[in-house]
């Protein structure tokens, strides 16, 4: 009977060690946001968490935006609701673990897809692979003539400018093969006395690790506020242009 409580003891002491390592596990991996470092330290294409945010909502605003009369939905909405508000069949045939799934872009109009990843091998991979799976999930729930494929032609880019006249960065997308569309952020040096046009035809470089530091969070604040017709973010003394700006 002694034994017995030992063990129970050690049993419970076991299961309260792992809780509290997985704990401090979880803490380690999930640093604040705002810190957020590249996808790899040898990454091409250093982005951080609001530059990841920003991207996504421009890109599917900007899909609505060229597409006004389509149904679209966003990466807010879950494939059942898809299947559902899309009016493309039963969602009850979509299975229990993909169900709360969200792709990035659902048209339901034109029946395409696109999931959106940072422009690197690594990323279009994987996008290759979600794009995938949520239409495989996607196709089993809906009428035969309502099958979904991966979109193609969906490309664009907008500029932020900086301090009126200074830094200028640029975010561009292209959709490289069906369903995976890749997205990147630019850098343009400061050129006195020169348009934001003129300075975009500059040298292109890679946005320095600094820049997204100090201005990540705002960058995303400021896009949401162009699309959104919403107030500028404070600190903000700049000019977002739109893709519609830049044809």
């Amino acid at each position: 009977m002694k034994n017995s409580g030992t063990r129970m003891r050690s049993t419970l002491g076991l299961a309260g060690f792992l809780l509290v390592l997985m704990a401090a596990l979880g803490a380690q991996a999930e640093p604040p946001s705002s810190k957020l470092p590249g996808r790899k330290p040898d990454s091409k294409e250093p982005w951080g968490a609001f530059l990841g945010k920003a991207a996504h909502f421009a890109i599917g605003r900007a899909y609505r935006v060229q597409h006004p009369s389509r149904v679209v939905f966003l990466d807010t909405v879950d494939l059942y609701d898809i299947v559902e508000k899309g009016k493309l069949g039963d969602p009850k045939r979509l299975p229990e673990l993909v169900r709360r799934l969200r792709p990035d872009i659902t048209d339901t109009y034109a029946l395409v897809l696109f999931e959106l990843k940072p422009d690197n091998e690594e990323s279009r991979g994987e996008g290759r692979e979600q794009a995938g799976r949520y239409l495989a999930a996607l196709n089993k729930a809906v009428e035969p003539d309502k099958k979904l494929v991966g979109g193609t032609g969906f490309e664009g880019s907008l500029f932020l400018e900086f301090e009126n006249g200074g830094a200028l960065w640029q975010l561009s997308w292209r959709t490289p093969e069906p369903g995976v569309t890749l997205y990147r952020w630019s850098y343009r040096r400061k050129k006195p006395h020169a348009s934001w046009k003129e300075r975009a035809a500059q040298k292109e470089e890679e946005l320095p690790r600094e820049e997204i530091e100090q201005r990540g969070e705002l960058a995303e604040q400021a896009i949401r506020a162009a699309y959104d017709g919403g107030e500028w973010p404070k600190g903000f003394q700049g000019q977002v242009y739109l893709p519609v700006d830049c044809r």
